[in-house]
């Protein structure tokens, strides 16, 4: 009863939230039902024993029956003395024989484990492999994840979704967010009428009698909850990326009664896949490919090299395409540092809304976010330990998605673009980080050795912290040039005691001049006093939507132009007014 209250609550939480940004429906929607299984799921501590070097998976499948026949080949290292390996995988699926180059080997498969013992034993920094040998009906989980078979326009389809805990359903594997497979083999063998999709590129294609077996190879490191894959009756199409003369495709499995609008909508990817490598850095998986593989879920999924696509929508393959860098080339090393992963997401697919539609639409982006992070006064980008076991909190598009967007792109305002986008690509392309994993920390120790600031504070605040401030501004001109500027704010919720941040303005003059300034804002009662050349006809508060705050006001300092005798130049309207609501 209780995993059913969670899963309702979270579903409730996130049709409120999702209202306020139509973008984010389709790919929170899939994160929440990828991740239910986080209910049900505690850390293996008998799978960190050792270090996995290669897998080659081996699948026999058949779209139209919900049947795997497998073999998995691992190459490990042990990280102790030990005479026993543990693998997680379902008690759905039923073990043949496990064996090693030379003999047979004893094992017991109980609990989702595999457990396999070593007579002779294994010494600490010993490289082994193991074959297992295993067939049988996977389970079918109520919330679409593991190894899933269905249709489209009656046509049989199998795809596989793992993100989190999802793979032992079909496979022998370590799922924790601790060790990644440097490289992986996938050969699968289907129906001829069908074309199969995982990661990484094709090394071969082979038809024997009614079967073809495909053969694909990634060589980048990789976790157990980004291998996939698809079979059914693809349409193949690619796009070709230039890439300053080291090309690589784009290619897109989709099905055939999709393929006319496929190749329309995902033209624009070309365009973004730029967009992203000038931003940060070469795409992480060039020597390969990227691409979209169609499939029947309400989302997508960012396999590495392959998204897994549930429509073509421009915000999702943005989306699944930032995951590339954010996610899969540098993931999250615990579920505590999600936003990690989707903050960065999300965010990007923010500046294509810039790139592509203009700055007013950016701005409109931003304003969406905010009021959809504003609506409580409570929650942190960083997910607590004692929240871990809310799946609605992890994947809160609120939190997680959103508020960990806008605070990044507070940071980059913060630090400027030069330093933040050179911090970013510094972050990910550590050679401790890049292709592993990273943790909140570690961004921030790369974005201060950039900018040379302590942005502790900022971090505590707005990351670790909860809430929003609410701004009360007043100012008055003493002079034709001067503006005197007080700041005051109110915070939202007492864990942060005060936001310290860059508060944004556009000061604009009576004969329509316009001049935006930034304040170092850093206590309360802050006065400033800055030359602007002009007289004033109004202030207006974090024009562009900047800053994360809500319910803040603006307006003349009428104690303080009193003190000075003289009168405002405003127009009437405004002269009457002492404080101006931003409704922000």
């Amino acid at each position: 009863m209780k995993n059913a209250i969670l899963a309702i609550g979270f579903l409730c939480t996130f049709i409120a939230s999702a209202q306020s940004g139509t973008e984010l429906i389709d790919v929170v929607k899939g994160e929440y039902t990828k991740a239910a299984q986080l209910q049900d799921f505690e850390a293996n501590v008998n799978t960190a024993s050792y270090d996995l070097l290669y897998h080659k998976l081996q699948f026999e499948v058949d779209p139209a029956k919900n049947y795997i026949k497998g073999e998995v080949t691992t190459e490990f290292r042990t990280l102790e003395n030990t005479d026993k390996i543990v693998f997680d995988l379902s008690d759905n699926l039923e073990v043949a024989s496990v064996t090693t180059t030379d003999e047979e080997l004893a094992f017991t498969h109980e609990n989702n484990e595999l457990t396999i013992t070593f007579a002779k034993g294994l010494c600490e920094d010993a490289t082994e492999k193991v074959t297992i040998t295993y067939e049988g009906t996977p389970k079918v989980n109520k919330d679409g994840n593991g190894f899933i078979t269905t249709t489209h326009n009656n046509t049989p389809s199998l795809y596989t979704l793992s993100e989190p805990y999802g793979s032992r359903e079909w496979w022998p594997c370590k799922q924790d967010l601790n060790d990644k497979i440097d490289q992986i083999d996938v050969i699968i063998t289907a129906p001829k009428a069908y074309k199969s999709v995982s990661n990484g590129m094709i090394i071969s294609e082979q038809t024997n009698g009614d079967f073809v077996t495909t053969h694909w190879q990634h060589n980048y490191p990789i976790p157990s909850y980004l291998i996939g894959m698809a079979v059914t009756n693809y349409e193949v199409f690619s796009q070709t990326i230039e890439n300053n003369g080291e090309s690589f495709d784009i290619v897109n499995y989709v099905y055939p009664e999709s393929r006319e609008k496929a190749e329309e909508y995902t033209k624009v990817t070309v365009e973004m896949m730029n967009l992203f490598q000038d931003l940060f850095g070469d795409y992480p998986f060039k020597d390969e490919k990227y691409g979209h593989a169609e499939f029947a879920y309400g989302g997508g999924m960012e396999h590495s090299t392959i998204s897994f696509m549930g429509n073509f929508s421009r915000s999702l393959i943005a989306h699944e395409l930032a995951h590339q860098w954010f996610g899969n080339k540098v993931t999250c090393d615990s579920w505590n540092d999600i936003w990690l992963n989707e903050g960065f997401a999300t965010y990007l697919s923010g500046l294509v809304e810039d790139h592509f539609d203009g700055e007013q639409d950016f701005i409109n982006w931003k304003r969406g976010k905010i009021a959809d992070i504003t609506t409580s006064r409570n929650g942190s980008v960083y997910v607590e330990d004692e929240k871990l076991a809310n799946v609605g909190r992890i994947f809160s598009s609120r939190l997680t998605y959103n508020k960990g967007a806008m605070v990044i792109h507070m940071l980059r305002k913060k630090l400027g673009d030069d330093v933040f986008f050179q911090g970013i690509r510094n972050y990910l392309n550590d050679e401790e980080l890049a292709y592993g994993y990273a943790n909140t920390d570690q961004l921030k120790v790369h974005l201060e050795k950039e900018s040379g600031e302590n942005l502790t504070e900022f971090f505590n605040d707005w990351i670790y912290g909860e809430g929003y401030p609410s701004y009360d501004v007043a100012w008055y001109q003493s002079g034709k040039d001067d503006v005197n500027i007080r700041v005051n704010q109110a915070q939202s919720n007492r864990k942060v005691a005060y936001f310290e941040m860059n508060v944004p303005f556009l000061v604009v003059g009576i004969e329509g001049e316009k001049k935006l300034i930034t304040l170092d804002n850093t206590f309360n009662g802050q006065e400033f006093t800055l030359s602007v050349g002009f007289e004033i006809a109004d202030i207006v508060f974090d024009p562009q939507y900047d800053l994360i705050s809500r319910n803040n006001t603006i307006g003349i300092d009428i104690e303080a132009v009193a003190d000075l005798e003289i009168k405002p130049t405003l127009t009437d309207t405004t002269r009457k007014t002492t404080a101006i609501s931003t409704e922000k």
